[in-house]
């Protein structure tokens, strides 16, 4: 389990203007790639469907997937754009990250999407909403990933897709050693330059507690979910979930969508 709600907030609001260069330095700029390799290859967006990008905060999916449908479009012969029942949603709970979203849209020009400052383990989206339900290095900030991944399945239509990316446990010996300098050594130190000492410490530690591949996989399991499979990235430094909503459990069908305030091709081989 993730820390509580408020502390994950108060992290997030100290690195929201310096989040994409966490990442960065969390991953020696890796995650870029990690990120076109899980837009590109494992959530597959096409022109129509319904996306939904939680924990997205500075909206970087959410920008991947908009880009890549308008390339797809373009193939498909219809005029760029996100034509007619395309939907991109990103939601967060921290105000400060989606501002730090808005403000590159605008400044980008991503005119499309949509934004809403939510709880991820009480989203306020019907049952079987989306074609598509992402989440990218966000998943281990959860207080509840039980409930988080249930509501997943819940606004997931039957036939969606669950992607998740995530840092995990390093499965590569000669990284392990190399890997705890970095993490324990220079980020704590990194993090007294960019933002402070105990947000990046949070960071490090929230990586360390979360659970390696195939723990997590059987959480997703135990969520409803079928064709759970996952594929590891540089050594276990991060790992992509993924799986398939296969039917509607009988009980989630009848769960009613949280209130706010706030207006398939191929699956990877099992590991």
């Amino acid at each position: 389990m993730g820390l509580g709600d408020d502390y994950v907030k108060k992290v997030f609001n100290t690195v929201a203007s310096k989040y994409d260069m966490m990442n960065d330095i969390l991953s020696l700029g890796v995650h870029r790639l990690w990120k076109k390799h899980f837009v590109e290859d494992f959530v597959r967006p096409l022109p129509g469907g319904k996306y939904l990008d939680v924990a997205g905060g500075t909206g970087d999916i959410a920008f991947k997937i908009h880009d890549l449908i308008k390339a797809r479009e373009g193939a498909f012969g219809i005029t760029p754009g996100l034509g007619e029942g395309t939907r991109i949603v990103v939601s967060d709970i921290n105000e400060s990250m989606l501002e730090e979203g808005k403000k590159r849209a605008e400044r980008e020009g991503y005119f499309n999407v949509e934004w809403v400052c939510v709880n991820g383990e009480q989203l306020p989206f019907e049952n079987e909403t989306f074609d598509s339900y992402t989440v990218s290095f966000g998943i281990r900030n959860f207080s509840d990933r039980p409930k988080a991944l249930r509501e997943a399945f819940r606004v997931l239509k039957v036939g969606g897709v669950l992607n998740i990316l995530e840092f995990s446990k390093v499965t590569c010996p000669a990284l392990s050693v190399p890997y705890d300098i970095w993490s324990y050594g220079f980020m704590p130190q990194a993090g007294r330059v960019f933002a402070d000492e105990e947000s990046y410490r949070y960071l490090v530690d929230s990586i360390r507690a979360f659970p390696d591949q195939e723990t997590f996989a059987q959480i997703i399991r135990d969520a409803g979910f079928g064709y759970v499979r996952y594929e590891s990235l540089t050594g276990g430094i991060a790992c992509i979930h993924t799986a398939v909503k296969v039917e509607a459990k009988p009980d989630v069908k009848e769960e009613k969508p949280f209130k706010t305030e706030q207006p398939e091709g191929e699956m990877p081989k099992p590991v």
